[in-house]
């Protein structure tokens, strides 16, 4: 028998309170697991940026990551010790290099996914380059863009084919509004999506691995009131329809950290966005459902440092193809869709491992999110976000709903 520690790497950006929270409550655990004869521990670092030798061997299991969307140094590491070393990756960097918005519609689009009508509009305007001009005048193809938009019908939305966090994103309710927008648009590649009006719901659902969380959502907010409190607030049937997409387009583009946006109308949720390199983890965002992250950060990290679970570097999509060009009903697609997502997420092997090597983490983490750490790791938080002026009262409402969070979800309950 062996004493084996596996070593958990955070790759962070400006993040400042998550990480906080993870390893305090890594350490907590103290966990020693009886695995294949050895006892295994576990340990968390912060990655440190460096040069790097292509050839030097790694010191981490797996590596949680939040800075490879876009600083390319890290991603380069990153991408190199998962072909020398097996390095185990959340979320796998080829995927996110190369899979933006345009790409992920169209391939649920071919699965059968209800995404709104979507167009891709070429640049308003273009960084200037030798080869430009020559291949506009040979190839370019002038369009009626208020066309376009009318075919598609209003109101409609026009956003950054590659984009996140809302950035660039207009509504547009009429022709005039439309080429307004497209002028402002400088050299951004822009889709125009319909948008689906009226819809009675808006939720954002968080994958991490096989485990999520689904959240009334209200992009109008402010930022610390957009995740609502909200339970129980969808149908059992609903509920499952939108865990069933957001698992299934995680799987197909073998991401382990995801959110999916739908927007429900006459009962059929329509997906808007679901290509987000890096969900937000912030308890100024996040605040009530913040410590359901760090657990299912912990369970997902633990389980995949503890089994050595394998990074797929490369994406087969057939199985997903061969599905989506029988002629069946969507439902029995999905079905099947689901079950090729339960398979790549071992969802029975992590749900077994966690029942008997993580049951105490419910009470650790009940009692833990009720300390001074957690405290502090807010107020850090939100002293880097506020004016002086607002730092306590923002504290004390992150703070107080947390503690609600343990009285409605502790263990029990």
């Amino acid at each position: 028998m062996a004493n084996i520690t596996k070593k958990i790497g955070l790759s962070l950006g400006a993040d400042i309170c998550w990480h906080i929270c993870f390893e305090e409550l890594l350490k907590q655990l103290d966990l020693k697991l009886a695995l294949d004869g050895n006892t295994v521990s576990f340990e968390s670092s912060r990655v440190e940026i460096e040069p790097f030798d292509l050839r030097k061997s790694c010191n981490y299991d797996v590596v949680i990551d939040r800075l490879t969307h876009w600083y390319h140094i890290s991603r380069e590491w990153i991408k190199t010790e998962i072909l020398t070393n097996d390095l185990y990756v959340f979320n796998n960097p080829w995927s996110l290099q190369s899979m933006e918005k345009q790409t992920t519609y169209a391939a649920m689009m071919r699965l059968g996914f209800p995404v709104p009508e979507t167009w891709m509009i070429p640049p308003k305007r273009y960084e200037d380059s030798g080869d430009l001009q020559p291949t506009l005048r040979r190839y370019a193809k002038l369009f009626d863009l208020g066309e376009i938009g009318d075919r598609i019908g209003y109101p409609l939305y026009m956003k950054p084919y590659d984009g996140g966090a809302w950035v660039g994103v207009t509504g547009i309710h009429n022709r005039q509004e439309l080429l307004n927008a497209y002028e402002s648009s400088g050299t951004r590649v822009m889709n125009l999506q319909k948008g689906v009006e009226p819809n009675d719901a808006f939720v954002r659902c968080v994958g991490l691995g096989p485990q999520f969380r689904m959240v009334n959502y209200d992009p109008g907010a402010p930022l610390h009131d957009r995740y609502r409190m909200d339970h129980d607030f969808l149908p059992q049937d609903q509920a499952q329809q939108l865990h069933d997409m957001t698992m299934v387009i995680n799987a197909f583009f073998g991401w382990d950290f995801n959110s999916c946006e739908g927007l429900r109308q006459e009962g059929t949720w329509y997906p808007i966005d679901f290509a987000n390199a890096c969900p937000d983890s912030q308890v100024t965002s996040l605040h009530y459902h913040f410590p359901w992250l760090i657990k299912a950060n912990l369970r997902w990290s633990i389980f995949c440092a503890a089994t050595d679970r394998a990074m797929k570097t490369n994406l087969n999509w057939q199985a997903y193809f061969t599905i989506a060009d029988q002629d069946m009903p969507f439902e029995e697609k999905m079905a099947a869709y689901v079950g090729l997502a339960r398979g790549h997420f071992n969802v029975d092997e992590f749900e077994s491992f966690c029942a008997t090597h993580l049951s105490e983490l419910d009470e650790v983490a009940h009692e833990f999110f009720a300390s001074d750490v957690v405290r502090e790791a807010i107020r850090e938080k939100v002293t880097a976000l506020y004016p002086e002026r607002e730092i306590d009262t923002f504290v004390d409402l992150f703070w107080e709903r947390i503690q609600q969070w343990r009285r409605v979800e502790g263990p029990g309950l």
